[in-house]
């Protein structure tokens, strides 16, 4: 799998966009930034789920004042992951009126539809790129088709009226947002932001039409990439439209950035965005994050549900393990553990694991073997299936992943 072309590397912080460097994992709260406390408690958590970078919301002087504690306590707590501010509308005074706060920062975002209108839009764009330049940050260019700058939709309009053959409205749709961030990314690099200080984006909320757009842009330039289908929704709807949209272009070697846009239930854990980032990168084979595990659907032959339990809980321990085991163990997070309810594909996959358990279905002999690197080594039976088996992967963790010192 193999990037359409190589794009430009963006330093963001001590994380690399780009480039050689693989696709990198971002989020973004969802606290009032000018509550220091808890932004940059949640800022830890995405960054401990696998964020490596957060973005946070300053449209504010309450929440650009407090930016810099923001930061200062994210450090506190035993984090360095890069933090990005959001600006709309307004990003200009902010960044202007709140030094400390356009230093804190790793970089910034700015949506070229929310900067101004007219000729404030080109004024107010360019003291934004300067202020990057002053402070020597980078820049992701975010065009959004909510908010499409309309100077530019009209532009492409008013060409397409006297075509020949003029295109359908989405297609003009789509070199508006194109347009939009290519023209906004030269006149940043006319002001003075080199371009090894620019990051891409266009997102839409429509499958089809973002695989369109990035498909499109991608060929245009060289410029890193953001992926994200931007209001992806809820649940399982969000989770499947923004796999359907990623997975095409990540396999077509587009993207260098990702976020997963999914609205939260109300008071629901900000990070599972995080989590689904990471999977979708995973089980594509384009990242490794956390040991995975297989496990069967179940059927008539598992009318339990010990094994769907034991699955969930052997998949919850070891991404509760993985921040300690990520620096004791390297490369723990390339194995795969499967849990297998029944006879009929058991041994099989957990032959193919790195360590795997083969649970009884109903019916069968109330036994349970466990195969490591494809070798049977042990069965197990009685009430402690599940201790015993956790402390199997745990033996076969320090045996196989403790680095050795030279």
């Amino acid at each position: 799998m193999l990037k359409a072309k190589q794009t430009t590397t963006v330093q963001i912080g001590q994380v690399k966009v780009g480039g050689e460097s693989p696709v990198v994992v971002q989020s973004m709260t969802n606290t009032d930034t000018a509550d220091a406390e808890k932004t940059a408690q949640q800022i830890v958590e995405l960054a401990r789920a696998g964020s490596e970078l957060v973005r946070i919301t300053v449209n504010s002087d309450a929440a650009a004042e407090q930016v810099p504690h923001i930061k200062n306590r994210v450090q506190q707590l035993g984090s360095n992951v890069p933090i990005i501010g959001d600006f709309h509308f307004n990003g200009h005074k902010l960044l202007s009126n709140h030094p400390e706060c356009a230093e804190a920062l790793d970089k910034y975002r700015i949506n070229p539809g929310n900067v101004g209108k007219g000729k404030k839009r080109d004024e107010q764009f360019a003291q934004l790129i300067e202020l990057a330049c002053q402070y020597d940050k980078p820049v992701r260019i975010g065009v959004n088709w909510g908010s499409l700058d309309q100077a530019v939709l009209a532009a492409t309009m008013d060409e397409n009226a006297h075509r020949d053959e003029p295109l359908d409205a989405k297609e003009i749709m789509y070199q508006a947002m194109i347009r939009s961030a290519l023209e906004s990314a030269q006149q940043a690099q006319d002001i003075g932001l080199e371009k090894n200080k620019i990051i891409l984006s266009c997102k839409m909320s429509n499958v089809q039409d973002l695989i369109e757009v990035y498909q499109s842009l991608s060929a245009e330039c060289d410029y890193p990439l953001h992926l994200g289908l931007t209001e992806a929704g809820m649940g399982s709807k969000g989770i499947v439209a923004s796999t359907a949209a990623l997975a095409v272009l990540l396999q077509q070697g587009i993207g260098d950035t990702i976020r997963i846009s999914l609205t939260p239930e109300p008071g629901g854990d900000r990070t599972q965005e995080v989590i689904v980032a990471q999977e979708i990168l995973q089980t594509m084979g384009l990242r490794s994050f956390i040991p995975q595990v297989v496990a069967c659907p179940g059927c008539g032959r598992t009318s339990s549900t010990y094994f769907q339990q034991l699955a969930q809980d052997i998949q919850s321990y070891l991404r509760h393990s993985m921040p300690q085991w990520k620096q004791q163990y390297p490369g723990v997070e390339d194995m795969t553990v499967a849990v297998m309810g029944c006879v009929v594909n058991g041994p099989g996959e957990s032959k193919h694991a790195n360590i795997g358990i083969s649970l009884p279905g109903t019916g069968e002999k109330p036994v349970a073997p466990v195969y490591e690197d494809g070798e049977k080594t042990v069965t197990l039976k009685g009430d402690k299936i599940a201790e015993e088996f956790q402390d199997i992967i745990n033996n076969y963790i320090e045996s196989h992943y403790t680095q050795q010192e030279s």
